[in-house]
């Protein structure tokens, strides 16, 4: 995901290089700059930066050592992964196999989700806006196309575009986290909530009531209508679970009962 240079402005500060990784640090604790972003070529950024290339290349060798970013040879440099690394492979993997995990994951997006959005409604600025009517619209259009792949990731980018809506970059970060999670479907299917009947028409109305309520800066509803939003899933994978359950009883014994009728 390669960056503008254009972002990045001149240095007139007397100690250049702290200067430069001063700037570039600002930006990446803003998720201006996020993780995996390739930086302009050294040339362009020294130029945006009004700073000379061997002052820039001790700035980029400093957030290297901090661990802030990583070059590779003839590929240039990038953002480090920074939040994606909470859990282990094999954490993430004892979650994946036990359900009441999922609850917990619920619970935790519930509270972080309804303070984004109560924070969005006071906060969003004007570009923040065309950003959450565009993921909305693009869920609306592929939930008519019954595009499933298109539906799931119009759906994280919306809820993500709320927490950047937000402008509290310890939320922004610590939620992108839990995002990458979802996007990897580590703690549930949502291929399985929309197969539930009616869910997939609840779930976008919700979404835009939730969006309706930021884009005219009703705090208290916006935070409401993001609580029945996680409510709602729960509430679906709960019923959808159980229903599971009653048509595998089902099942054993019909079974059951035509083994012995046969006999």
């Amino acid at each position: 995901m390669p960056v503008e240079a254009s972002i990045f402005q001149p240095i007139d500060h007397e100690s250049v290089a702290d200067a430069v990784v001063e700037r570039i640090e600002e930006l990446i604790v803003s998720r201006v700059l996020r993780q995996g972003s390739k930086l302009p070529p050294e040339r362009d950024l020294a130029e945006a930066l009004s700073v000379s290339r061997p002052k820039l290349r001790e700035a980029l060798r400093r957030l290297e050592d901090h661990g802030l970013i990583e070059t590779l040879k003839g590929e240039g440099s990038f953002i480090a992964q920074l939040t994606n690394k909470a859990m282990s492979p094999a954490l993430l993997d004892l979650f994946s196999r036990h359900g009441e995990a999922f609850f917990e994951y619920l619970e935790y997006r519930k509270e972080q989700e309804a303070f984004a959005a109560r924070l969005a409604a006071d906060r969003h600025t004007e570009f923040d806006a065309k950003v959450i009517t565009q993921h909305l619209e693009t869920m609306r259009v592929a939930h008519e196309a019954h595009d499933a792949r298109t539906s799931m990731e119009a759906d994280i980018d919306f809820h993500s575009s709320i927490v950047d809506a937000s402008h509290n970059t310890m939320l922004s970060h610590m939620m992108s986290s839990i995002y990458e999670l979802t996007r990897r479907g580590v703690f549930y299917n949502r291929d399985y909530l929309r197969a539930i009947d009616g869910t997939g028409e609840m779930l976008l109305a919700q979404h835009e009531a939730i969006g309706a309520a930021i884009l005219r800066r009703d705090a208290d509803a916006a935070e409401a209508a993001a609580r029945e939003h996680i409510d709602f899933v729960g509430d679906s994978f709960r019923k959808g679970e159980e229903q599971q359950r009653r048509e595998a009883l089902a099942q054993k014994r019909y079974a059951l009962t035509s083994k012995v009728t046969t006999h």
